[in-house]
């Protein structure tokens, strides 16, 4: 299975830049995006940008994220 993570981008230099969540900030490659910009949110695998997706999209992921976690921690 694949799990690609929902980022906002924070700096884009053409196919290459840096995307952050909840303050962890990563270089990401946007060859798959070519016209990625700032203030987009974009899946995240392996270090590659694979699509773009809403702020509300993303938020909504993150949140079944951290509740899956969560119930993980209660096993």
């Amino acid at each position: 299975m694949c799990l690609a993570i929902p980022m906002k981008v924070i700096e884009a230099d053409g196919p290459f830049g840096k995307v952050e969540l909840e303050g962890v900030k990563r270089k990401a490659s946007f060859q798959l995006l070519p016209d990625v910009k700032v203030g987009d949110y974009v899946l995240i695998h392996a270090g590659f940008a694979i699509e773009r997706i809403n702020e509300e999209e993303a938020k909504k992921t993150l949140q079944l994220l951290n509740e899956l976690a969560l119930a993980q921690e209660e096993k």
